[in-house]
Order: C-alpha cells, then structure tokens, then sequence
C-alpha cells in the first residue's frame, strides 16, 4: 500500500534547497517551478515540479495526489514554468487514465523521481494497466506553451 503525503522538515529544506538552485538558474533534470493563481485567494502559489518530457511533449504529474496545486491547476487551466530568468505561460489538459498510464511509467523511471515512489502502489517495472489504477490517485496535466506569452527577464 502507498504512503500518503505528509510534509515534514526534511521535505521543506530539501524543496527550498532546489528552488534556490532553480531561481539562479541551475539545471536540475526536468525540475522546474510551477506557479499557479489559487483557486480562492487568487495568490500566486509556486511549487517544485518534476516534468516527464518525450518528443517535445510535457506532462505535469502529481505524485503526491490532489494536492493544493493540482486543485489550483485544475481550477486555472494556466500556470508559469520557470528556471532561472526563463519563464513560460502555460495551459493544461489533464488525461484521462488510458493516456496518463505511460507518462506515469515513464516518471517513476526517471532517477529523481526515486523519492515519491513510496507514494505509488505501481512500481516501475508493472504494466500499464497498473498505472491506469494509479491515474485516478495522480493526476497528470499534459503541457501546451501559451507562445504570445512567453517571457525573458
């Protein structure tokens, strides 16, 4: 049975450590922050995502369930990407689970994504039917850039 997410002080430091790292620039495999309007207060809300990237496609995965940005995200449709001084608007679709099953595979195969693992019952080598079990439980936002928007600092 998979964890369920708690944050703790070691998490906290460890995501202020990479967001540090992100916003001067430093290249940490696909991690970016993610920016998104809450649903209720309408503040701007930056998270740490780890992006599954395949033939100039992008996903957004939530390996953490619906947490507050997945709710954000859902109610939005648009957020920013950012590393460095690059930020970039974005919108997004979420898919359904036959389409969401092989993003999820892919992500729990990248290296930096061993630490969430814990959180999925699949494990990387299931199949995709297992992973199709999964998408209900972490929910995955296919990327399209919105081009007239995007922004150099």
């Amino acid at each position: 049975m998979s964890k369920t997410y708690h944050v703790n002080f070691a998490d906290r430091m460890g995501a202020a450590l990479f967001i540090a790292l992100l916003r001067v620039g430093v290249k940490i495999g696909t991690m970016s922050l993610l920016t998104v309007r809450g649903r209720k207060s309408g503040q701007p809300y930056t998270v740490l995502v780890l992006l599954v990237e395949q033939d100039e496609e992008r996903w957004l995965v939530a390996p953490y369930g619906a947490v507050q940005w997945v709710r954000n995200i859902r109610a939005a449709g648009t957020a920013t990407l950012t590393r460095g001084r690059r930020s970039e608007a974005i919108s997004v679709t979420e898919l359904p689970a036959q389409e969401a099953a092989p993003v999820l595979k892919q992500y729990l195969l990248l290296p930096v994504s061993a630490g969430v693992r814990s959180y999925f019952d699949a494990t990387k080598d299931s199949p995709l039917e297992a992973f199709e079990l999964e998408a209900a439980r972490h929910p995955v936002f296919r990327i399209t850039p919105m081009e007239s928007q995007q922004t150099n600092f």
